[in-house]
């Protein structure tokens, strides 16, 4: 979906924090100032209608006022620890399926400041294998999820459907045809320079044979699903300053809205 929900996030704390702010400076004390002098002009209790008319507030300093703390932890939480996103394509199948809900660590490569994306903290370099969110080069609005292949500085080859980095070939072992009996696609498993996960092969699709350098500060990112994702094969590097997290965790799957959400395969990303 193309907003910037961070922006969004953060105008909302902001403006609700301006009526907390002046609630708290100027009309709060207003308040306390008439209830005093009421309470100066009778002995005892002042009764239960005086002190709602007292204390009545409008309503969008009431909401203003009640929203700002929420907002703020939810802003300070989705911006620096862990944020959700939900996985609209097929790209990172078999790894991650269409309308899985991901959990992705926000600190691990540093801290970044909200919407800006500037880098406050230093932490974490990607590492080869890594499933990261980052923000689309072309079209910075959208967040996009592949896995880490290439590092700054690395050769990176696809020739016959299999990865060489600085000239190895990436070990992939075959695991299933589907369907069985007349393949149109082949489930692997590949060795990532260490790293073992699954991919996609399309039996129909044609090779590719193309080789790209990693430029430094920018790493080369491919989707598990080998012949059907839109990645760096395409469109180039990712810059550091795009990365948004480690992805880690696989917390729901709701492939529709009409349909009912599934907890059954909670799982770690690999």
């Amino acid at each position: 979906m193309d907003f910037d929900f961070a922006l969004i996030l953060v105008a909302l704390t902001f403006v609700s924090g301006l009526v907390w702010f002046y609630d708290k400076i100027s009309l709060k004390p207003k308040r306390t100032e008439k209830l005093n002098d009421a309470r100066a002009k009778v002995e005892g209790e002042l009764p239960e209608e005086v002190l709602t008319e007292i204390n009545r507030e409008s309503g969008w300093v009431d909401t203003g006022r009640s929203m700002f703390p929420v907002l703020l932890v939810v802003l300070v939480l989705r911006s620096f620890l862990v944020e959700p996103f939900q996985i609209p394509s097929g790209s990172m199948l078999p790894t991650l399926k269409i309308g899985d809900f991901i959990l992705v660590n926000k600190f691990h490569y540093g801290l970044r400041l909200p919407v800006l994306n500037t880098k406050i903290v230093s932490m974490n370099d990607p590492e080869r294998g890594d499933v990261i969110v980052f923000k689309f080069p072309e079209k910075p609005t959208i967040n996009y999820i592949k896995r880490v292949v290439g590092l700054p500085g690395d050769v990176i080859r696809y020739q016959g459907k299999t990865l060489y980095i600085n000239g190895e070939p990436q070990k992939q072992t075959l695991l299933a045809q589907l369907p069985p009996s007349n393949p149109k696609q082949l489930l692997m498993s590949e060795d990532l320079d260490g790293v073992q996960h699954q991919i996609y092969k399309d039996v129909i699709r044609p090779a590719q044979n193309m080789e790209w350098v990693v430029p430094k500060g920018h790493y080369f990112m491919v989707g598990d699903n080998r012949d059907n994702s839109n990645d760096s094969r395409y469109w180039g590097f990712v810059s550091e300053d795009l990365l948004v997290g480690k992805a880690f965790a696989v917390w729901m799957h709701w492939p529709a809205f009409l349909s009912v959400p599934s907890f059954s395969d909670v799982r770690v990303i690999e």
